[in-house]
């Protein structure tokens, strides 16, 4: 019997690498693990955020971007150069350890196709244990548990083109911080589901977050904006106070200068143009409460 030839061929991906080449040795790492991957067919552009990407192996496509325009756009700059039925998004300073990565992340995405976006489990190449927050989900678990989440680890990162088209693609006003929230919140508002896929490995070292300078103005300012542009008017309040009381009890009195800096984002957050609204319908906030996360933590 035939196969048929959909099924004979292999799947394309275009991947998009972003760095400001300030970690040479991981680009190449990460480079070569996405060069290495087996029963796909590529195409890979090296996205330069305010860096002209040089020294790359052969088989890369660069694109220059003249100024750091952020995580969020630099990202989707790349999205055009590249060809292919799914998108996958890898940071500079991870890899992937197993080159059937994406042919095995495509055959989960094809086995259930209501798998909208997927994200791996998150390991330190050097043993070193993982950090909880790796894990998108409220409710830890085991880490090689997987399950739907609500928010993505935007290091590694695989999409169907179509599905991630719909949404809009990364937010760009974000800049940095919770674009992987914004992005499985419009996978879901498209009838998907994003998914962590606890059985596959992408690498990153441990590294704090609070290693960007504004990591928490950023923070704050784009929790409210995230809740400003995605949710129905009744969510707004509810989800950014909810946040607001974690993050009191998180850091209270014991740490004031990232209060104080968080609540200078927070302000700035109401008072800054968040960017285009698309609220979620009211069929998938039903969807999310009903998985266990409804949008307002």
């Amino acid at each position: 019997m035939s196969v048929p030839k959909a099924d004979a061929d292999p799947p394309t991906v275009g991947v998009v690498v972003l760095t400001q080449g300030t970690r040479p040795a991981d680009l190449d790492r990460g480079i070569r693990s996405v060069l290495a991957q087996q029963e796909v067919t590529l195409d890979v552009v090296c996205v330069g955020n305010g860096w002209q990407p040089a020294d790359l192996p052969g088989g890369v496509q660069t694109l220059a971007l003249p100024t750091n325009l952020g995580i969020p756009a630099g990202r989707n700059r790349g999205v055009p150069r590249v060809t292919g039925d799914y998108l996958f998004f890898l940071d500079d300073d991870a890899s992937i350890p197993d080159p059937h990565f994406l042919r095995d992340a495509i055959a989960q995405l094809r086995a259930d196709p209501t798998i909208g976006l997927l994200q791996p489990r998150v390991e330190d190449p050097t043993g070193v244990s993982s950090p909880r927050r790796w894990i998108p989900r409220i409710r830890k678990g085991e880490a090689t548990t997987p399950g739907p989440v609500f928010s993505v680890w935007e290091g590694a990162v695989l999409l169907p083109r179509s599905v991630f088209d719909a949404t809009g693609g990364w937010a760009e006003p974000f800049f940095y911080a919770h674009e992987g929230i914004e992005l499985a919140w419009r996978v879901w508002d498209q009838g998907r589901v994003a998914w962590y896929a606890g059985d596959l490995v992408a690498n990153h070292p441990v590294i704090l977050p609070t290693r960007h300078a504004d990591y928490y103005r950023l923070n704050a300012r784009n929790r409210v904006w995230l809740a400003r542009r995605n949710l129905p008017a009744l969510f707004v309040p509810l989800y950014v106070g909810s946040w607001t009381a974690i993050q009191v009890l998180r850091w209270g009195p014991g740490n004031r200068p990232a209060l104080r800096a968080w609540f200078g984002g927070w302000r700035e957050g109401w008072r800054s143009d968040p960017g285009p609204r698309h609220p979620l319908r009211a069929r998938t906030v039903w969807r999310m409460t009903r998985a266990g996360r409804p949008p307002i933590i």
